[in-house]
């Protein structure tokens, strides 16, 4: 099935789209360093994607109406910053807000189905009548601004729209949902918004997934049976013990039937240990040791038996006590890129490009890839039906 990948970043959005059955024949991504990284895996025999067509430029210069009638998917990230938890909040104020722009690639390519992500703070209470303004015009993307209309006024017109129940035009049923990648096998407490919409006369119904992922079975499999620490072959006396969840396991009647989340030390075995480097360091790119990592208030680490905490990007680079790893004694240190990557679960044999920083603010902004390809195989499976 043919798609378009706008705002790709390194690539884990459309990685995990392109693993569900997409192929896109247009990826737009602007930023320099993002596309050197995909640039450099093109390069790479068998790797995903070898055969993308990458254009590195502004997605507002694009245009889309060469792909009317012809895709089966539209998808992206459109840039964050303007609702990240860590940034200026500007929302709809802020010049780098292009969800327009996504709509806009919609409107003019006409896909079956669309699938855009974006962080939780989009659903703030300070963002709600934005957030809605948004998913109206996922919903009619015909229904346009007029020249010099502001965004609320624009916003008045598409309620009426569709409450007036007319499906002239363009139309799509849109499903939106914030999804914790933890529960879908991501071993990461990363949150997304996830928009995915499938035009309205291919009368389709849909739903996002279940959740296969729980906390309450890493309990279980910690505090009950303790087939967690057997599996990584650690002592009784090495297991670490924190008694409040060691409680709350003891009043479980049954493990749950979910698989139990996975950890850090789930994504990183296997991995060499980087303060300690040997030949086999060599072995896996982008694995090499950041010194500088301190805990202060508030930015501590992502304990090892825990899935990570979300790996971030910051406004001003990577935050100094973020994106890093807590030992059971209480040290920590930053991941490595490599590492960093197996938690955004990108594959071993994808390279990035750039600094330690650089890399892990394109790690920071990326939708994990097996998220991705969960959300992306279900709706691929509607479409073949609806096919």
């Amino acid at each position: 099935m043919k798609s378009i990948e706008l705002f790709a970043g390194a690539g884990g959005l459309g990685m995990g789209l392109h693993r569900a059955g997409f192929h896109p024949v247009q990826v737009v991504e602007r930023d320099p360093y993002c596309c050197d990284t995909i640039r450099e895996n093109k390069a790479r025999a068998g790797s995903l994607v070898a055969d993308w067509t990458l254009e590195q430029g502004d997605v507002r210069a694009v245009d889309f109406s060469i792909h009317a009638g012809k895709l089966d998917l539209v998808s992206g990230g459109p840039p964050c910053q303007p609702f990240s938890m860590g940034g200026k909040h500007r929302a709809y104020d802020d010049a780098r807000d292009m969800f327009p722009e996504a709509i806009r690639a919609v409107r003019e390519a006409r896909p079956r189905a669309f699938v855009f992500e974006n962080v939780k703070g989009l659903t703030r209470a300070s963002f709600q009548n934005y957030f809605e303004y948004i998913q109206l015009q996922m919903r009619h993307p015909d229904v346009t601004a007029k020249t010099g209309e502001d965004w609320t006024d624009h916003y008045g017109r598409l309620e009426q729209h569709h409450t007036s129940g007319s499906r002239q035009g363009l139309n799509y049923r849109l499903v939106t949902r914030l999804l914790n990648a933890a529960n879908h096998g991501v071993p990461q407490k990363r949150e997304r918004v996830l928009f995915v919409g499938f035009r309205d006369d291919l009368d389709l119904e849909w739903s996002f997934p279940v959740e296969t992922h729980s906390a309450e079975s890493l309990l279980w499999d910690q505090y009950r049976d303790g087939s967690y620490w057997e599996r990584h072959e650690v002592a009784t006396k090495a297991r670490p013990v924190n008694e409040v969840l060691r409680k709350r396991a003891e009043r479980m009647e049954a493990r749950p039937i979910a698989a139990a989340w996975r950890t850090v030390r789930d994504a990183i075995t296997g991995l060499p240990d980087p303060e300690h480097p040997s030949n086999d360091v060599q072995v896996f790119a982008n694995h090499r040791l950041q010194p500088g990592a301190r805990c202060y208030p508030g930015h501590t680490g992502s304990p090892l038996d825990e899935p990570a905490k979300t790996l971030k990007a910051g406004v001003h680079g990577v935050p100094g006590g973020e994106n890093m790893l807590l030992k059971p004694s209480g040290a920590v240190r930053y991941f490595t890129v490599r590492e960093s990557a197996r938690l955004q679960t990108f594959p071993d044999d994808y390279v990035f490009h750039g600094s330690w920083s650089e890399t892990m603010r394109q790690l920071g902004n990326a939708v994990p890839v097996r998220l991705a390809e969960m959300v992306g195989k279900d709706v691929a499976r509607r479409l073949r039906f609806a096919a």
